[in-house]
């Protein structure tokens, strides 16, 4: 038996210690070959991934063009801030507000060209990482290694499955065809996008729209993950690691850099709770408001924040 796997029966012994039961239906019974085997397939994919898009980030300088950064800066204002920010995170996995359909589609059809993975997959992590947060069935917390919870997780398919069961947490979304089609067909869009891009703007546009977009978009969420749930400041007793990191949320205005905020109210549209704290993706959802597009937005009050403020304690 490899390393990996006896990892693996390690930390099931740990869940035992612990009191965690494993969800009925998991495939526990796969042997060591067949989980090399499927882990082995999505690895390769994945890296194959990463590979390009860092090498499109050591080509850009070579490759800038004006044009080039401006397609940079809209698509990922489109794909990471209303995409995944506002529409797979708030709206579609935590039920912060609601868009019209027609809006919700489209802007999950954004998110998904982020290269961040279907709706479905998306949401489903993000499920499982606030149901078992900072524990041994979290799919991606700090506690087994910082570069575990930065990029490692990635290359770890069937120990992810295995530690949180099947994607049951998103019957929501996996009874909607649309992203059932979505799911099917995910690396069409993005590839497509990719053609689409090197026909109309040449390989500048390619460079920078696709390569340097997704490896800065991947890196925006892996810094979420691993630094904001290991350095930073705790205004809000949330019984994890999370932390707010105004640097972290620098990077990419976000909001989701202020994540002590966000377990602390996870209900909560808006990430940024103080005035100076910026949330690029609550100011486009008081937008779609006004247009009547975005609708039961919730935010937490004056008394809750007080309730869970470690001032309060």
């Amino acid at each position: 038996m490899n390393n990996k796997v006896r990892n693996r029966g390690n930390i099931y012994q740990n869940m035992a210690l612990h009191g965690v039961v494993q969800p009925q239906g998991t495939k526990t019974e796969l042997t060591p070959d067949s989980i090399r085997r499927l882990d082995y397939l999505w690895d390769a994919a994945n890296l194959g991934i990463i590979i390009l898009e860092h090498i499109c980030v050591l080509a850009a300088p070579f490759h800038f063009t004006w044009n080039a950064l401006w397609v940079f800066v809209i698509l990922t204002l489109v794909t990471q801030h209303l995409g995944i920010s506002l529409c797979f995170h708030r709206s579609l996995c935590h039920k912060s507000l609601k868009l019209t359909k027609s809006v919700e589609y489209l802007f999950a059809y954004l998110g998904l060209l982020s290269g961040q993975g279907d709706p479905v997959f998306w949401v489903s992590v993000h499920r499982f990482h606030h149901q078992f947060v900072d524990s041994v069935k979290d799919p991606h917390s700090p506690i087994e290694g910082f570069w575990f919870s930065y990029i490692n997780w990635l290359f770890q398919h069937t120990y992810l499955r295995e530690k949180c069961g099947r994607r049951n947490n998103v019957m929501d979304l996996k009874k909607q065809a649309y992203y059932r089609f979505l799911r099917r067909t995910y690396p069409l869009h993005v590839v497509g996008l990719g053609m689409l891009l090197y026909v109309a703007g040449g390989l500048p546009c390619f460079i920078w729209g696709m390569g340097v977009r997704m490896a800065a978009s991947h890196h925006s969420t892996f810094v979420i993950n691993s630094v904001c749930h290991t350095w930073g400041k705790r205004p809000y007793n949330t019984k994890d690691l999370s932390t707010n990191n105004w640097l972290m949320n620098l990077i990419g205005g976000s909001g989701e850099g202020w994540h002590n905020n966000h377990h602390a109210f996870e209900f909560s549209a808006r990430l940024g709770l103080e005035w100076w704290q910026l949330d690029l993706p609550w100011y486009m959802i008081k937008i779609l408001e006004s247009f009547g597009l975005a609708t039961n937005i919730k935010v937490p009050t004056e008394f809750q924040k007080l309730e869970m403020s470690f001032k309060n304690q």
